[in-house]
């Protein structure tokens, strides 16, 4: 799949493509700012724009910050499975959690704009669904309200938010593309790999086109 095959059932997803994850932010993505202007030439191509917003709360349970004696990146036992501990980031009404300037013209033309992680207690890295997997965030009627049969999904961060997003429109029952030129990631050391490695082995079984 290629910008070229765009449909009207397609809808470009761009996932928070905020200066928090962007170099110099509290959760900067190496090189995520190199996407963005990109990305809101790539949104003109679509009919259907979503954008996700993180939104968190201070104190968000997702942060190092809210757990004594941890350190971001280290990983936590949550009600609803492991976690990552982060750095404090794109808190609401904070600059960090503003869009890249870069995109503006990709958020001026979403017809939606969906904040997430605004809930203290659970993180939200899927635009479809919470970390706990059963709190819906609505995007899924939406995309279907307006007729939209496959999810192409770009923005940051690539083996999180992006790549989870896309699993779940597949459970969703959407077709689903990831356009990696339009997409970094964080890549975090793993015992086998990194956490590329690790999501890719999901995405590829899921049927996910890149």
């Amino acid at each position: 799949m290629n910008p070229s095959d765009v449909t009207p059932a397609d809808a470009l997803v761009i996932v928070d493509p905020q200066i928090d994850f962007c170099p110099g932010g509290r959760l900067a993505v190496a090189d995520g700012n190199a996407v963005m202007a990109p990305i809101a030439d790539l949104a003109a191509r679509f009919a259907h724009v979503v954008v996700t917003q993180d939104w968190h709360p201070a104190g968000h349970s997702s942060f190092a910050s809210s757990h004594a004696g941890r350190q971001p990146f280290e990983t936590v036992r949550m009600p609803y499975g492991e976690q990552v501990l982060w750095p404090d980031h794109c808190v609401q009404g904070t600059p960090g959690a503003d869009f890249h300037p870069a995109v503006a013209a990709a958020v001026a033309r979403a017809g939606l704009i969906l904040r997430k992680g605004q809930h203290r207690h659970v993180d939200s890295y899927s635009a479809f669904f919470e970390n706990d997997k059963t709190t819906r965030t609505g995007l899924a009627g939406y995309l279907r309200d307006i007729g939209v049969r496959r999810c192409v999904f770009v923005g940051l961060a690539y083996d999180f938010c992006v790549a989870w997003s896309a699993l779940d429109a597949r459970r969703e029952g959407f077709a689903a593309a990831i356009w990696t030129p339009y997409t970094r990631a964080i890549a975090m050391p793993l015992a086998q790999g990194t956490t590329v490695d690790a999501i890719e082995a999901q995405l590829a079984a899921a049927g996910i086109a890149f």
